[in-house]
């Protein structure tokens, strides 16, 4: 797929987003503006919270860079949670978010996928041969310019020495919830995606799993945003961050990094 049909989704995408926030909000509910990668886990940490915030919360995923443009462009959302703490400061420093509800939420992993039929074997080190692997295909990845996934990804394959050769091969997409799409159905031969996402795609396989210290450490971090106006967000924030919330976290692979309430 080019780069040009990846930007024509993602217009897409941020059009039906914009387009479902007023009746969102007409609703009265709790408006949450999560990373793609969150979707499972946070779908179901929703639904166990509904008791405690007397409602359902409205979530809408997408990469956090066109989530935080969104919130910085006055889309009505009351929580924000990010892939990656550069935009949730980015919203910090304009003032945007409630400085004293920013808490680190979740830890993750990026690992290398492969269509759960391939038969890609490696082992990431340094100088591994990336090139090789992906051979005459792509590999998808997010937008390594704004996706947290894509940005994690990019400083992993740098500090392995193994971004220049690959560099002409990278499909970008929107979000990473796009680029896992890409390699379960066989349009990209690997991708990078968090271990989260391979968890909840049964179309990949996990090829290996970047060393930690190839790379920033993948925080979520989450927050009130500035304009909340729903009284229920307070109740939904400390759900997030209550036992229960935690334990659906781990069973999708997340490190969970705030105490229970």
């Amino acid at each position: 797929m080019t780069r040009k049909g990846f930007g024509l989704r993602a217009i897409g995408f941020a059009a039906t987003l914009m387009a479902a926030m007023p009746a969102a909000h007409a609703e009265d509910k709790v408006v949450v503006f999560a990373a793609a990668s969150l979707k499972d886990a946070l779908d179901a940490v929703n639904k166990a919270c509904e008791a405690d915030v007397g409602e359902a919360a409205t979530v809408s995923y997408a990469a956090s860079s066109a989530l935080a443009k969104q919130i910085e462009g006055g889309a009505p959302a009351d929580v924000f949670i990010s892939a990656d703490l550069d935009w949730m400061k980015y919203l910090s420093d304009k003032k945007l978010t409630k400085p004293d509800t920013e808490v680190k939420l979740l830890g993750n992993e990026i690992v290398l996928v492969a269509p759960k039929d391939s038969t890609v074997e490696t082992k990431i080190e340094k100088g591994f041969d990336l090139a090789k692997l992906v051979g005459d295909g792509k590999l998808a990845m997010g937008d390594f310019k704004a996706v947290p996934a894509g940005k994690y990804g990019k400083a992993a394959l740098e500090s392995l020495g193994v971004w220049s050769s690959v560099e002409g091969k990278v499909a970008q997409a929107e979000n990473v919830r796009a680029a896992l799409k890409l390699v379960s159905t066989s349009e990209a031969a690997l991708g990078i995606v968090y271990a989260t996402d391979a968890h909840a795609e049964k179309g990949v396989k996990v090829v290996g799993t970047f060393p930690e210290d190839s790379h920033p450490p993948i925080i979520y971090p989450v927050a009130q945003t500035a304009d909340s106006k729903d009284k229920d967000t307070p109740a939904f924030l400390k759900c997030l961050q209550s036992a229960k919330a935690g334990a659906l976290f781990r069973e999708q692979g997340f490190t969970v990094l705030t105490p229970s309430n």
